[in-house]
């Protein structure tokens, strides 16, 4: 049986892992509210200010889960842990800056032009991570934890231990951020369910 052992959601005012938050957002700090979080991590990760919001999204919540989970990376080979995200805004965060940085300089952002696919968030989490299992992000016009139910479970059967999944929607302000680790024959969990998937992503007004 597979379980959900793991879960991170950040919203526009605060992060919590498995249900207790960690960290809430200062509105009299003079960084942006995923630069806190970054700050909050005490990572030493560069590349991370080069990413958009929606790879910087993914790229948090899985780092928090791993630093509450510090043995997450080191109890699986790199192709055992399966990648599986989805959102209904797809990149298009990116995109609106992408349009403009064109129109106010006649000459588009190639920083930009890289990000304007919203699978890019798996590439940043695989370089980082060295998770080389299956992958694959979706696009819906709604949050679909079916999906989520039955791909997993297709992950799951097929080669992959854990599969690490999310619900990513970036756009002008509105952040929906849930990533959560599903892992087999872990009983200290929540059972994979469709209840438990609307549990840990926090919409069940929109299932």
């Amino acid at each position: 049986m597979s379980f959900i052992t793991a879960c991170c959601q950040i919203s526009e005012e605060a992060c919590a892992v498995n249900g207790n938050v960690i960290v809430r957002k200062d509105e009299q700090s003079a960084d942006s509210w995923f630069k806190q979080l970054y700050k909050e991590l005490a990572l030493d990760y560069p590349k991370f200010y080069k990413m958009d919001m929606l790879a910087q999204a993914g790229f948090l919540a899985s780092e928090f889960i791993k630093k509450a989970f510090p043995e997450l990376v080191s109890s699986y080979a790199d192709d055992e842990i399966a990648l599986l995200f989805a959102n209904s805004e797809s990149s298009s965060d990116t995109d609106i800056r992408f349009k403009e940085s064109f129109q106010k300089r006649k000459s588009p952002s190639p920083s930009l032009f890289v990000y304007t696919l919203p699978n890019i968030v798996l590439g940043e989490l695989a370089i980082r991570n060295k998770f080389y299992g299956e992958n694959m992000f979706a696009v819906f016009p709604k949050f679909a934890p079916e999906f989520f139910l039955q791909y997993g479970s297709v992950m799951l059967a097929t080669g992959s231990k854990a599969v690490l999944a999310g619900w990513l929607n970036i756009l002008k302000g509105k952040v929906e951020v849930s990533v959560f680790l599903i892992e087999e024959n872990k009983a200290d969990g929540l059972p994979f369910n469709k209840e438990n998937i609307i549990k840990c992503v926090g919409l069940a007004d929109q299932a």
